[in-house]
């Protein structure tokens, strides 16, 4: 046994220093923004309160009119909602931010705009914006082609058109935050301003919805002045918490404009 025991405590160390190189590597992955070189959009938290920070860098995307976070210390908040199909809780959110005054966009999919019309009408008409969010909701870095992007994107803008007599708005998010330089660039060829986010959960899973406890833990917690907020409107919990949330969030001292004057003031301006 003695013969064994040097080996096997080099086998130890050996696997502890490989769990603390793997830790490492990944929070450096986690937390780094200097490059636009991956392919799904994340983000790293810090201390509460304080801005997160993307896997690209602000000033490499915004060469491809690309945004994530508003700049400056203005505790403002940029409310989003990625709309894929209608399950009842976008009334409860649209009630929620016209008792707030609290306006929102809402990427849409093609579906949505199949199925729910009236409610993309009253998006409209109560003062929000309506986004792009492809037609199919594919992973739109896998099509290299132009025309398949083109696609994607100008049926979503026909449909809408058609139903509420109204041109789309020019906001683009891309499925999943999955993308390349080329989509992109595309998008920006096409007049889109692409939009990502710097605070969003895990509220996508129709049989696995967070608590509100655990809702309001990530979402109070970390909000930070200039947020682009990801919600979606499929989320039970969103539709139950978002009067409560909007709530804290005007006590925290936050207030709540559109991405439109995200163009105008950060895209057009500093950023």
């Amino acid at each position: 046994m003695k013969k064994f025991l040097p080996t096997l405590l080099f086998l130890c160390a050996m696997f502890f220093l490989g769990r603390t190189i793997a830790a490492a590597v990944y929070d450096t992955k986690e937390t780094s923004g200097n490059a636009l070189s991956s392919e799904n959009w994340g983000l790293g938290f810090g201390k509460e309160g304080e801005k997160p920070t993307g896997n690209a860098a602000a000033a490499e995307l915004a060469k491809y009119d690309t945004y994530y976070i508003g700049q400056g210390e203005e505790k403002v908040i940029y409310l989003t909602f990625d709309c894929g199909f209608e399950n009842g809780n976008t009334e409860p959110i649209l009630d929620a931010l016209k008792k707030h005054q609290a306006p929102a966009t809402f990427f849409v999919v093609g579906h949505y705009l199949e199925s729910a019309p009236e409610l993309v009408k009253r998006m409209v008409e109560e003062g929000h914006t309506v986004g792009n969010h492809t037609y199919h909701h594919p992973d739109m870095s896998s099509l290299s082609d132009r025309a398949s992007f083109e696609k994607e994107i100008g049926d979503v803008e026909a449909l809408f058109q058609e139903i509420t007599g109204q041109e789309l708005s020019m906001y683009y998010r891309p499925p999943q935050g999955k993308y390349n330089l080329s989509n992109l660039q595309m998008a920006k060829e096409l007049g889109y301003t692409t939009f990502f986010w710097s605070l969003a959960y895990v509220d996508w899973y129709q049989d696995d919805q967070p608590t509100h406890e655990e809702a309001f833990s990530k979402l109070l917690t970390r909000i930070h002045p200039g947020a682009i907020v990801l919600l979606h409107n499929t989320s039970k919990t969103n539709g139950e918490i978002i009067d409560e949330l909007l709530t804290k969030w005007e006590e925290m001292g936050y207030t709540f404009r559109p991405l439109s004057d995200f163009v105008k003031e950060e895209a057009g301006g500093s950023a």
